[in-house]
């Protein structure tokens, strides 16, 4: 019965594995550089304080020693990010003397407000489970993290719409993380878990650059008809990495965990596509070939819970958690023999230089706390869960854009579980509060893009200053099968009676 199961729960697994690809690749599921919440629907339930307490297939994307305790088991759930942001761009305006040059004063000009949106598309889990032995378990996983997709107009009011050099768009994007995992109990208190994953998929980004050189000899960085509507595609990109996780029953009641995921060092092929200006600079010019290569690194992840059973049914874990996005510094984007030819006062071909996009990321900490308690009504077996968590933003205010909006913020979260037979039915509910920031002028430091150079300009043209709101629900529903239940640890022999002592 138990081998007939496994293979109708592979089967199903290798059909929703491969839906899973499909729809990844046909509506993006996640972005590379910043998650916007905890993921899957029991753990999220929780606040995300499910390190400690990990015991079914969610641990693999949060600590793969908890796999001992999932036995034989198949889960899929899928949730949707509701994302939405306001930008109101503001920038510095120098006034200058026309015959010295010298800087008379300053002002500040403010955008209208620009809304960004991300699509409504399932980001899903898909995971199975083996248990061969008692102290081992198998398994293998793909999923998504929860990252916003987002969308901003390219034309507000009639004109260009004023965040088109930090992003238009993500539309295309499409990563997620595929990985298999073993988890070992070396006693019955103690369990190890570890896993060999892969960040695979495409990036895709399309937003403005400025044809406009830097001396500024006969054009401004906002004149339209100078700009470069470029969309990068990042891929195919193919990062491994690596998880690790140990659960500790230290008194009976209580357990502690902890969990260290490696970077993804992405290094990827690309294709930058370009619409040069309409300016007359540009009427005869060409781009020469398309292709690049990208360089970026994202964190490495530390997590550490401790998860409480000292009242039958209920179980409230707390954590911590750091991501090192201080190791995400910039984006280097090498050419490899792309130029633009026959731009008027330019050499005939101009290759185009490396381009260092700067991100200036910092070390982001986190704490949650939930839990979930047990109980039956109308002799169903019920689970109600909630969890509250708070998270410094990894994205100092100066290098803050819409490209990659992330802010100090709390999440609150409530969910649930129905049993059914050998089915567990799992909701979740999430509101992301963020606070708002505001970048000043005078402090944003991320500079307009141009794929051209001459004299670097005296006064760089920085473009992310200006007002950020952002607020995210989190909906989602999930089903785990229990193909087989955990098999019970192996208990020692009893001792052999002693020969000595028995009677003829």
């Amino acid at each position: 019965m138990a081998s007939t199961r496994s293979r109708a729960a592979l089967g199903v697994f290798v059909a929703g594995l491969v839906g899973c690809f499909v729809a990844l690749h046909a509506a993006p599921a996640s972005a590379g550089g910043l998650y916007f919440s905890d993921r899957g629907v029991r753990p999220l339930g929780r606040g995300g304080a499910f390190v400690a307490g990990a015991d079914d297939l969610g641990a693999i994307s949060y600590n793969p020693a908890g796999l001992i305790d999932a036995g034989s088991q198949f889960l899929i759930d899928a949730s949707w990010l509701h994302f939405t942001s306001d930008y109101t761009r503001q920038m510095l305006i120098h006034q200058s003397d026309p015959n010295t040059g010298e800087v008379t004063g300053t002002s500040v000009r403010t955008f209208p407000t620009v809304q960004g949106a991300a699509p409504v598309l399932p980001i899903p889990t898909l995971a199975l489970s083996f248990q061969p032995d008692p102290r081992v378990v198998l398994a293998a996983g793909l999923w998504a993290p929860y990252a916003a997709i987002t969308t901003y107009p390219d034309v507000l009011e009639g004109k260009p719409a004023p965040q088109r050099y930090s992003l238009v768009t993500l539309d295309g994007s499409a990563l997620a993380i595929l990985g298999g995992y073993a988890a070992f109990a070396p006693t019955e208190d103690l369990r190890f878990g570890a896993g060999v994953e892969m960040l695979t998929g495409n990036f895709v980004s399309s937003l403005a650059f400025s044809g406009c050189v830097p001396d500024r000899f006969f054009c401004a960085p906002e004149q339209e008809e100078w700009d470069v509507a470029a969309e990068m595609e990042v891929g195919p990109i193919f990062a491994p990495s690596g998880r690790f996780g140990a659960i500790w029953r230290f008194l009976p009641e209580f357990r502690a965990g902890a969990a260290f995921s490696l970077p993804f060092w992405v290094r990827a092929p690309a294709t930058i596509r370009t619409r040069l200006p309409s300016t007359p600079v540009f009427e005869r010019a060409s781009q020469q070939g398309e292709d690049a290569d990208v360089a970026f690194d994202l964190p490495w992840t530390l997590k550490a819970g401790v998860e409480a059973r000292a009242i039958e049914d209920l179980r409230i874990e707390v954590g911590f958690g750091m991501e090192h996005w201080s190791m995400h510094d910039s984006i280097n984007v090498t050419p490899k023999g792309i130029a633009l030819r026959n731009i008027a006062g330019f050499p005939e071909t101009y290759y185009i230089p490396p381009v260092t996009l700067p991100r200036a990321f910092e070390d982001s900490i986190s704490v949650r706390a939930g839990g979930e308690y047990a109980f039956e009504l109308g002799g169903y077996a019920l689970e109600g869960r909630a969890g509250l968590s708070y998270e410094t933003s990894a994205v100092p205010p100066a290098y803050l854009s819409v490209l990659t909006l992330d802010s100090p913020k709390v999440t609150a979260a409530i969910g649930g579980s129905l049993h059914i037979g050998d089915f567990r039915l799992d909701a979740v509910y999430a509101h992301v509060f963020a606070f708002d920031v505001d970048v000043a002028p005078a402090d944003a430091r991320i500079p307009q893009v141009s794929p051209v150079r001459a004299n670097a300009a005296e006064s760089p043209y920085y473009i992310n200053g200006g007002q950020y709101s952002l607020r995210a629900d989190v909906l989602g529903v999930g089903l785990t099968y229990q193909i087989d239940p955990p098999e019970p640890f192996p208990v020692a022999d009893p001792a052999e009676p002693n020969k000595e002592q028995e009677h003829p």
